[in-house]
């Protein structure tokens, strides 16, 4: 009989497997009317202009040494992104095996592609098993790996806003009306905003009787080992080699984009500037909760794409060669590998003790008001 937690986990994945499906749907079914619509144009009869097949001679066409290089650089990418992972724990005192770091990231990615945005519970919970580190403490570590990604992508996007501000802010002036909804959400806003502010006050207020609670207790202590992670940022030992990395990670991704184009003909001719923003656009795509993107990630690239004359047929079909062989399938190997790897790498491993006493989580008294 399954569990309640099961059942959750199941609607969980259908919902967001679900949306994404829908949105990829929906987008094929856009672009074979436009798709038919041109072979009429053309006087090409209806049984002999079919988008699938069209997809089919596309991922066939692909020149795959660049699939190859795609994957290479994914690797890449998370190399750094687990060193700097590790950084970030060994600031609370422990030494953890970049392995480890490696593969449980992966583990994450693939378990994103079922349920989004669990990978990252998943890939904390699996590095504190393995390490015998507090899950607090590695959550923490993760929210602030996740937190420089957010700025990244900002500074990315800032970036692509500079070098190709034309297209993007014809994109953004026929499409974004912000003043419009952030002015229909204000009294929104407003109420949340002194909602959190009661619940903040009555907290501090009636802090001493709270604390003689055991579960408020313990929430506050996870609340500490969070926080603690949090400041992981600030104790680094190497910051340059830790912002290296974190440039290295995103390099990489823009680089798998870049060289997607070359890839496939209809967008080998396709300049930098121009894969920046395509870039830009995918990644923002990346961000919705579903199974990896799927169907945001089509849509916003293949827009992207329009900037630059790829017509609807050519984008779509380059949005799920780079979705599909550029992501999808590294993601997919690299999580079953993983999950094989990790128990045979860790077998009699013995983390490394705390080097620092004062880093000792069991050791840190509650923080008492």
């Amino acid at each position: 009989m399954m569990t309640r937690k099961r059942v959750l986990e199941i609607l969980k994945f259908t919902l967001f497997f679900g949306i994404g499906v829908v949105i990829l749907y929906l987008l094929y079914r856009s672009q074979n009317a436009a798709y038919q619509a041109d072979c009429a144009l053309k006087g090409i009869p209806a049984e002999d202009c079919s988008l699938l097949q069209k997809l089919w001679d596309d991922f066939k066409s692909v020149n795959y040494f660049w699939i190859l290089i795609l994957f290479l650089l994914n690797i890449i990418s998370n190399i750094s992104r687990a060193i700097r992972w590790t950084m970030l724990m060994r600031s609370l005192g422990y030494q953890p095996k970049t392995l480890n770091a490696f593969l449980t990231t992966f583990v994450g990615y693939f378990t994103n592609l079922g349920l989004p945005r669990m990978g990252e519970v998943i890939r904390a919970g699996m590095m504190a098993r393995y390490e015998r580190m507090p899950i607090e403490k590695v959550f923490g570590t993760v929210a602030v790996d996740r937190i420089v990604d957010v700025l990244s992508i900002l500074v990315v996007t800032g970036l692509a806003f500079l070098l190709d501000f034309d297209h993007i802010w014809r994109f953004v002036d026929e499409h974004v009306n912000v003043s419009h909804k952030v002015g229909g959400r204000g009294n929104l806003l407003i109420l949340s905003l002194l909602f959190a502010a009661i619940i903040g006050i009555n907290l501090y207020i009636f802090r001493k009787r709270l604390m003689q609670i055991a579960l408020f207790q313990r929430m506050v202590k996870v609340a500490q080992g969070f926080a603690q992670g949090l400041k992981t940022i600030g104790k680094v030992e190497h910051p340059w080699l830790f912002i290296l990395h974190s440039i290295n990670i995103w390099l990489m991704y823009y680089l798998m984009c870049y060289f997607c184009f070359w890839a496939f003909a209809p967008t080998a001719h396709l300049t930098p500037i121009a894969a920046l923003t395509v870039y830009v656009f995918g990644a923002w795509g990346m961000v919705v909760p579903s199974p990896g993107g799927m169907g945001t990630y089509h849509f916003l690239s293949q827009l992207a794409l329009g900037f630059y004359g790829i017509n609807g047929g050519d984008a779509f079909s380059w949005a799920n060669i780079s979705f599909f062989l550029g992501a999808l399938a590294v993601n997919i190997a690299g999580g079953i590998v993983s999950l094989i790897l990790l128990p045979m790498v860790n077998r009699g491993y013995h983390p490394t003790q705390v080097a620092d006493p004062k880093y000792a989580f069991e050791n840190e008294p509650l923080q008492k008001a």
